[in-house]
């Protein structure tokens, strides 16, 4: 294996990127940047400020300014927002459209993509987005197009939210997923795409394990 690497895990909310992203991350010794956590902590920004999270002239009034910071503490990547530890509340289903919404927005992501791209060039890391392979690393050393199917995500969602004791409706959770992958994939910037040389795996019916394995050997392979 190369003494520095980069992998750019890309595909659908809930298909399993940001867990198998943690696992490669123990498994290789290499730095997990959770990228869809500094979309969210955007998102959340503009929600606290009661700011449109579609408003482009409203949110590029503070997007360059935006106190945004990612620390590793005792191996696990906390967010912070103005200082504040916001790792926890950026998981509420208020802030995932809100997320969405705002990560459309071309001020945005070249705030984030500015971000992202540094800290990939000083060290081995593994990301996971929408636009990681395609446009954010497109000369990322292995891409991967991580999916499965809505009922599938759905379903992970929402037990991943009714253990966190949050009151969830199945029916309306696979509505707003539907709604984030259309929105994903219809942005005008930088939209949710499987990179031209990505390998794609479908989750549905793999145990993490199972789709890790299937990465290292790749990985591995070189």
């Amino acid at each position: 294996m190369k003494e520095k690497i980069t992998i750019a895990l890309d595909g659908p909310s809930g298909s399993g990127k940001s867990t198998i992203a943690k696992r490669l991350s123990g498994i290789l010794d290499i730095l997990y940047l959770d990228t869809g956590a500094m979309y969210r902590a955007t998102a959340l920004k503009a929600l606290n400020s009661g700011i449109d999270t579609l408003d482009s002239e409203g949110v590029s009034g503070f997007i360059d300014n935006i106190d945004l910071k990612i620390r590793y503490m005792g191996g696990v990547q906390h967010t912070f927002l103005d200082e504040k530890d916001v790792s926890e509340e950026i998981r509420e289903p208020r802030v995932s459209m809100a997320a969405s919404n705002i990560s459309s927005l071309k001020c945005v992501r070249l705030k984030m993509v500015a971000l992202q791209r540094k800290i990939a060039s000083e060290t081995s890391c593994v990301l996971d987005g929408r636009d990681i392979g395609s446009f954010v690393l497109p000369d990322a050393d292995f891409k991967f197009y991580i999916t499965a199917d809505t009922d599938v995500r759905a379903k992970r969602r929402y037990k991943e939210l009714k253990e966190k004791g949050h009151d969830v409706d199945f029916a309306l959770l696979k509505k707003e997923i539907e709604q984030r992958d259309y929105n994903d994939a219809h942005r005008d910037f930088a939209p949710l795409v499987k990179a031209s040389d990505a390998i794609e795996i479908n989750t549905s019916y793999m145990t993490v394990e199972e789709v890790v394995d299937k990465i290292i050997s790749v990985v591995k392979a070189g």
